[in-house]
């Protein structure tokens, strides 16, 4: 095993780099992140050919190059099945040749003790290293991992990912053991395929979230689909921790800390799609917990036409976003969408004309032709600090994750009444009480009235699966003094084979719209009540959530049991 040793103080010795220029990479690595060497190179300091004939040296480790003809792997070694496409790609490795249980690597940063000891692991072989640039690394991957093996690969993937759903199906007793049976199966590589199989099978299962939570006695593993968690059929307890590593390393985390919540990201390439993941650790008394939220954007329509609005709350509010300036709030509590509908907003008016900005936290979706930003409040990079930097920016139409704080709510509104299209979202119940929350947060009256154009208050309510959905007579008591508009019958969920017999498949939204009007915009200046601002938007034809619901509910998309669990039944 390689002593641990640091790259710059390797390159002040051989007189390569200065403690100068040492400093000045250790800086900009504090302020962007990165590895040193790779900081060092792209500062001009060192070239990277320079730099790994250094460290070839300081290590005593063989340098390869592809015109030497050093970074051929052999054939018909089963190295592609030993170290994984992406798992190569990602950390710049090469397998080169296995000799019984010995696997020669050709490695860009030897100095990575984690990435060693990982590789060590997943293919169970002492590894000896040779070191390699960084381009000659990556053109020996390319060529070696033919689209073949890639193919085979995912079609393997995805036969084990059905068999385990099978065998889930079959007999609870035996679904428990299902992971289990597959890492006995896998000889090669077990945790990678474990964890591997446990994001597809949750994307292929169209959850939004993934939760892997250690308790005394066993390990819990939950998917959140549509809303509501279920528990799935889990690995063993002993697993936990290889399984927390395997993740943070993917994730680029620090996986020996563990009395700290952390958190990160990594992509996922599905055949035709690239899905995005974002990781949280936390510390429990029993172990690490971690949650993976799926940003699968194929599953999420950025449609406005397909979100939910009714046709006159579709109408009003293109209107409003197609404004050339003025404020437009989403509002509702986490996990109801809001942040879909932005970017559904933005999706449909992004032009070349037009210069787009957002900060967000984090940035959810990566849109084409939009400058997105990303909150890093450590380094000062806050929604306050890069608003005002926008303004610099020429913009036409900014887009801010979240009004939070009187500083955010000032910009966003100066930038309205000076010629931006803004948009963002608050947390309040419904549209009416997003005025009033303004006014808390500080800003004057004089300044909302004049820039405010309109208000969307949402909530998730899961659709009624269509294949199994039934008829059904609702008693007067369930009904609570509740008068539908309609003499049809309204359905309720079943369950079947294509639902998982939960009887819901998918979620959409329920809106509540309100247009400021003249009304509306005088009551603002005012500093009117909640109950007298939601009076004139009700006067204005404002549709409540509860009635969006029960629209819903009518048409056969939902059940009235769903919207009334949503919506408390409250007008």
């Amino acid at each position: 095993m390689l002593s641990y040793q640091k790259l710059g103080e390797i390159l002040i010795r051989q007189n390569l780099i200065t403690q100068e220029q040492l400093e000045k990479a250790i800086t900009v690595q504090k302020q962007e992140g990165g590895r040193i060497g790779e900081i060092l190179i792209k500062l001009g300091i060192i070239k990277e050919q320079d730099m790994v004939v250094a460290l070839g040296k300081q290590l005593s480790l063989p340098y390869a190059t592809r015109s030497s003809g050093l970074l051929i792997p052999q054939q018909d070694q089963g190295l592609e099945d030993l170290i994984p496409l992406e798992f190569a790609q990602r950390n710049l490795v090469l397998p080169l040749s296995r000799n019984m249980n010995s696997l020669t690597c050709a490695v860009f940063d030897p100095l990575d003790l984690i990435l060693i000891d990982n590789i060590k692991k997943i293919t169970g072989c002492e590894i000896n290293l040779v070191i390699a640039s960084r381009s000659d690394i990556i053109s020996g991957i390319e060529e070696f991992y033919s689209k073949a093996s890639m193919l085979k690969d995912a079609v393997r993937q995805s036969y084990e990912s059905k068999s385990i759903l099978e065998e889930r199906t079959e007999t609870t007793e035996e679904s428990e053991l299902s992971l289990d049976r597959l890492i006995a199966r896998a000889e090669e590589a077990p945790v990678v395929k474990l964890v591997d199989l446990i994001i597809r099978q949750a994307i292929d299962e169209h959850a939004s979230d993934i939760h892997i939570e250690p308790q005394k006695e066993k390990l819990y593993l939950r998917y959140r689909i549509d809303g509501n968690l279920y528990e799935i059929p889990p690995p063993a307890k002993h697993l936990h921790l290889p399984i927390i590593s395997r993740i943070k390393i993917l994730a680029k985390m620090d996986i020996a800390e563990k009395r700290l919540p952390q958190d990160g990201a990594f992509i996922v390439k599905l055949e035709d799609r690239v899905v995005d993941l974002r990781i949280s650790t936390v510390p429990t008394i029993y172990g690490e917990k971690i949650v993976l939220r799926i940003l699968d954007k194929s599953t999420v329509p950025l449609d406005l036409s397909r979100l939910g609005f009714d046709a006159k709350q579709l109408e009003d509010f293109r209107k409003s976003v197609h404004s050339p300036y003025g404020l437009v709030f989403l509002t509702g509590p986490t996990g109801s969408g809001k942040t879909t509908t932005l970017y559904a907003a933005l999706n449909e008016i992004k032009d070349p004309r037009k210069n787009i900005i957002t900060i967000e936290e984090p940035v959810e979706y990566r849109l084409e032709g939009i400058n997105q930003v990303a909150v890093k409040s450590e380094i000062g990079l806050t929604f306050a600090s890069a608003l005002r930097s926008f303004l610099r920016q020429d913009p036409d139409i900014m887009m801010v994750g979240e009004v939070r704080d009187l500083e955010t709510a000032q910009i966003c509104v100066r930038a309205a009444l000076t010629g931006h299209l803004v948009l963002s979202t608050l947390h309040t119940n419904d549209a009416p009480s997003a005025v009033t929350r303004i006014f808390d947060i500080g800003i004057e009256p004089y300044l909302l009235m004049p820039s405010l154009l309109i208000v969307a208050a949402q909530r998730l309510v899961r659709k009624l699966c269509q294949k199994c959905k039934e008829a059904t007579e609702p008693k007067a008591e369930e009904l609570a003094g509740i008068k539908l508009s309609t003499e049809q019958p309204i359905f309720k969920p079943k369950g079947c084979d294509d639902c998982n017999q939960i009887g819901y498949s998918g979620r959409i939204a329920i809106c509540e719209v309100m247009v400021i009007n003249e009304a509306v915009r005088k009551l603002i200046g005012q500093r009117a009540s909640y109950q007298e601002i939601k009076t004139a938007a009700r006067a204005n034809g404002m549709v409540t959530l509860f009635e969006s619901g029960l629209k819903k509910v009518e048409l056969g998309i939902t059940s009235l049991e769903e919207v009334m669990s949503i919506t408390m039944g409250e007008e």
